[in-house]
């Protein structure tokens, strides 16, 4: 896997996130307070809120305009609604993030 380096851990406050501007379109990578990183579209698959600015509790992120409930493991939509978006393989090396290049262009085909 081709992996590109977008920052560092402390970049990202715990239970936060910070947004990535790829080609494909923004990616929301997300800090959990257990230091847990996961990388997903940063847009709500209900009416397409920022995800990036949700409010993080667990593995998950609410979404700051109709409280939609979106896992950052699976990327889909938890308890009654449905949906889901895209997941982006992410790596932490140290202090060092990453994420796959190829799946972004690979989803994105």
């Amino acid at each position: 896997m081709n992996w590109i380096a977008i920052g560092s851990l402390s970049d990202i406050p715990r239970r936060g996130a910070r947004c990535v501007a790829t080609p494909q379109g923004k990616i929301a990578v997300f800090r959990t307070a257990d230091d847990q990183v996961f990388a997903i579209d940063d847009h709500c698959p209900h009416k397409g809120g920022p995800l990036s600015q949700g409010i993080v509790h667990g593995a998950a992120v609410t979404c700051p305009l109709h409280n939609w409930v979106i896992s950052l493991e699976t990327g889909k939509a938890l308890g009654a609604d449905e949906g889901s978006v895209r997941t982006i393989p992410v790596k932490v090396e140290g202090e060092q993030l990453f994420i796959a290049l190829e799946a972004l262009a690979s989803k994105a085909a």
